[in-house]
């Protein structure tokens, strides 16, 4: 799959450790993508590196069984160690100017994004090619991140929108309430971890999340 290819879009579900064990990441993965969800990312925030390296290793092949983007969070080595698709880095991670020559032309990299300032400076790196998305966020409250910035609300969204020159993935307290708000603000995916990984029925919660995107992009 080329870089162009590798398009982000719809839901994008974030396998976070700290509410799924490594060890259970590949079933659960393989739940979410039996469901229907193309695009996967691995956080996992202070583990060993050589677990981490294991379970992104497991995770890719579960993604090239069903065709899903694979994305590594943070560490740019172990997404060149196992080919995952791409990466997504923060503003505090390695310099995406220094993940693009890493990665080479056909890896994505995405970046995380708080305020118009910074989404300013994305667009400014997306001209030059070396980041492909961005995340923005958090749109809503969040208890999943313990330092996670003030919400940036839906007004916050619709000016990224406005001011951005490529994908946006919403981010940050997204609920299958308010997915339709966020995807009508202009956000290209939705981002989630604590509505997937802590939903009852897993399988249920994918395809009902899908079937509001896929109705929002109908237009209906």
């Amino acid at each position: 799959m080329t870089r162009a290819e590798k398009r982000i879009s719809g839901l994008y579900a974030i396998m976070d450790t700290s509410y799924v064990d490594l060890e259970e990441i590949e079933a659960t993965a393989r739940v979410i993508m039996e469901a229907g969800a193309d695009i996967i990312q691995l956080r996992a925030k202070g583990a060993a590196s050589g677990d981490l390296l294991e379970g992104a290793r497991r995770l890719r092949r579960l993604s090239r069984r069903y065709g899903a983007i694979f994305i590594v969070n943070d560490r740019v080595d172990v997404a060149l160690l196992v080919d995952a698709d791409g990466v997504h880095l923060g503003q505090e991670d390695i310099p995406v100017e220094e993940a693009r020559k890493l990665l080479g032309r056909d890896g994505l990299i995405g970046l995380s994004t708080h305020d118009p300032d910074e989404v300013a400076r994305a667009g400014r790196l997306a001209e030059k090619g070396i980041i492909d998305y961005i995340s923005f966020g958090p749109v809503f409250h969040t208890r999943t991140k313990k330092d996670a910035r003030p919400a940036a609300g839906i007004q916050g969204l619709v000016e990224a929108r406005r001011n951005a020159t490529v994908p946006i993935t919403a981010i940050g307290g997204i609920t299958a309430e308010n997915v339709p708000s966020v995807l009508e603000a202009g956000a290209d995916a939705v981002a989630m971890i604590s509505e997937v990984l802590l939903a009852k029925d897993m399988r249920s919660k994918i395809k009902e999340l899908l079937y509001i995107i896929e109705s929002r992009n109908r237009g209906g």
